[in-house]
This record gives C-alpha cells, sequence and structure tokens, in this order.
C-alpha cells in the first residue's frame, strides 16, 4: 500500500464498514420488534425503521468522509439532523492494504456514484419479525407449516435480506459491498452473525467462496412476490431442472457466486439500479454477467432513470446461452434503456 491510497480504495474501505454498521441496525431493529413499517407504492413495497436507519448511517457516514461523491439511496428521506450514533468512521485495513487497478488510481469524488439499498429484501424482513414476533403465518415455498416451525421459517426468511453499496464510474458498476446481516444464523444462538463480501473490477472478489452449478444443470433463480405471466414464461423459456424463488436481488447474485443457481432472471419492470450496482460489481469482477433481457448493459451514471425497465438477466456463465431463450414477446414487452 502507498503512503496515501486512492480515493475508490478509501471509499470502498469506508463502505465495508459502513455496511456492517447497517448491517447491526437492520438485526437491532428486527430484535426490537418494532418496524415502523410504512407502504410506499403498495403492500408490496415497504419501508421499515431499519430501512430508514440503514440508509442515514450509510449516506451520512460516506458523504462526511467524501463530500464530493454523489450518493443516491433507495429511501427518500426528509433531510435531518443524523444522530451520532448512526455515523461509523472505521475504514477496512485489509482493503486499503491492497493496490488500486491502476485505471482507478486517480479517481476524483465528484467522478464517482455510489447506489445505496440500505435493506433489501424488506418484504421478507418484515415476514420474519411476524414470525418471530407475532407467530404469523406466512406464505413460503414450504406449506402447511405448524407453529412450531414459525422459527426457521423466519430464519429462512432473513437469507433474503442484504444490505448493498455499490461504486460507479463512467456509467460502469466498478465495485460493491454486500453485507448478509443475518449469515450464520444456522449456527443458532450465540453465533456471530453477518458477513461481508466485496469485489473490485481489476482486483478481485473477497468475502465468499466462488462455486458454480455443474455444468449439466440449469437451475434459475426468479422473484419470490413480484411474479406474473412474462416471468413465469421467461423461466420457463430457459427450461430449467430447478427453480428457486427467493427475495432481494443481492442475495440472488450471491446464489450465482456460490453455486446454488446458474442464472437469476426477472423479466419485468421493478428491479432498480441501488438493487444492482453492487451485485453487479462483485458478479463482473468474477466473471459473470448482468445485462437487461436483451442482453444490454445497464448504466448506473448519477442521472440515470432509477428503474431497470427492462428486467434482470445475470449469470456466473453462459450468459448468451440465456440471452437467447428469452422469448420474443418478453422481449416486445420490455423495451431497452
Amino acid at each position: 500500500m502507498s503512503g496515501n491510497p486512492a480515493v475508490v480504495m478509501r471509499l470502498v474501505a469506508s463502505a465495508y464498514c459502513v455496511a456492517e454498521k447497517a448491517g447491526a441496525i437492520v438485526r437491532k431493529v428486527l430484535h426490537s420488534g418494532e418496524l415502523g413499517i410504512v407502504e410506499k407504492t403498495g403492500a408490496t413495497d415497504l419501508q421499515t425503521l431499519a430501512d430508514r436507519l440503514a440508509q442515514q448511517s450509510i449516506c451520512a457516514s460516506l458523504s462526511r468522509r467524501f463530500p464530493k461523491i454523489t450518493i443516491i439511496g433507495e429511501e427518500d428521506l426528509p433531510s435531518e439532523e443524523i444522530k451520532e450514533e448512526l455515523i461509523e468512521n472505521g475504514q477496512a485495513e485489509e482493503i486499503l492494504q491492497k493496490s488500486c487497478p491502476a485505471e482507478y488510481s486517480g479517481l476524483k469524488e465528484e467522478e464517482l456514484v455510489v447506489w445505496v439499498d440500505p435493506l433489501d429484501g424488506t418484504k421478507e424482513y418484515t415476514e420474519a419479525s411476524r414470525c418471530l414476533h407475532h407467530q404469523t403465518e406466512v406464505q413460503i415455498p414450504h406449506k402447511g407449516l405448524d407453529t412450531s416451525q414459525l422459527h426457521s421459517t423466519a430464519l429462512w426468511l432473513l437469507d433474503n435480506v442484504t444490505v448493498l453499496i455499490g461504486i460507479a464510474y463512467g456509467g460502469r458498476a466498478i465495485a460493491g459491498v454486500i453485507n448478509q446481516p443475518f449469515y450464520n444464523y444456522q449456527l443458532g444462538a450465540g453465533a456471530d452473525l453477518g458477513r461481508t463480501m466485496w469485489g473490485m473490477l481489476g482486483l478481485g472478489a473477497f468475502g465468499f467462496q466462488l462455486q458454480e452449478v455443474p455444468d449439466d444443470r440449469r437451475i434459475i433463480t426468479t422473484t419470490r412476490s413480484h411474479s406474473n405471466k412474462l416471468v413465469t414464461d421467461c423461466v420457463d423459456a430457459m427450461e430449467p431442472h430447478e427453480v428457486i424463488r427467493v427475495g432481494g436481488a443481492g442475495n440472488k447474485i450471491i446464489q450465482l457466486i456460490e453455486g446454488k443457481a446458474s442464472a437469476y432472471v426477472f423479466a419485468s419492470i421493478g428491479c432498480k439500479k441501488w438493487d444492482t450496482c453492487a451485485p453487479e460489481a462483485i458478479l463482473h469482477t468474477v466473471g459473470g454477467k448482468l445485462t437487461d433481457m436483451h442482453g444490454n448493459a445497464y448504466r448506473y451514471d448519477a442521472n440515470v432513470k432509477h428503474m431497470n425497465s427492462a428486467g434482470i438477466l445475470a449469470t456466473l456463465r453462459n450468459h448468451d446461452y440465456y440471452v437467447s431463450r428469452v422469448p420474443q414477446s418478453v422481449l416486445q414487452a420490455l423495451k431497452s434503456d
């Protein structure tokens, strides 16, 4: 490491610690049982106290240290004084110790755009809270659960939850940090919960073990709660051996890089730039690809529209094959930006 690390390396090192702080906030709010839920555009588009506090923490912490960067967060929050307890000043030393790729070493703060989803998988988060605190049945893939199984149902739902901080330059996602607040829940009481993974183009990806689905298997991961005929038709066109329906864009990309799924297929509007920037950067770092259903890349400039209006197609390998299987009905319905 040089005596003065590059701006982008310092930003990633800060984002790592900030994401861990946000993950701790997400866990604390869930434990309290007081989620403060509000509907944004409908019953499947929710915001909780955890969303609000985590975004305040992320945006205030990063903007304090990097005042010239552009930060775009999912939640539309009023301007207010941020409590000092929400500020994270740490930087991950192991990131600062790494050499910055030459093409990014001279980047300035004002050239960088940060896309923030403070709590990806909010619907699953709220359902998990109902299971844990109110013993309320929720709809999950395994039906017929009795009350004694609700706790394990809640933990399964919490697998879907991530904190996403993506960094873009020149419209391209170049680095990303993903925190899973409830990772390791299987170990039970006393387990050290949570993990953080990160990656940067030209440098590498860290915090997980890269694995692939066997070549003779096509496993599709897709939406759990935002499906429609277009989505299901597109999934069927891939001729999958298995379909996994889960929540959270970040969670689906983790499935790709950890060998649980071959492709993430979502032939619909609904996913936004803060959902995909961080996961895309990590996926690209390990040789994967994320595009719209036409095979075109999304851009992450500060002035782009937030909606990924032509759907999401992400793969670790064989992207062209999956693009070739997209039905004409989907391509006609979802126009590229």
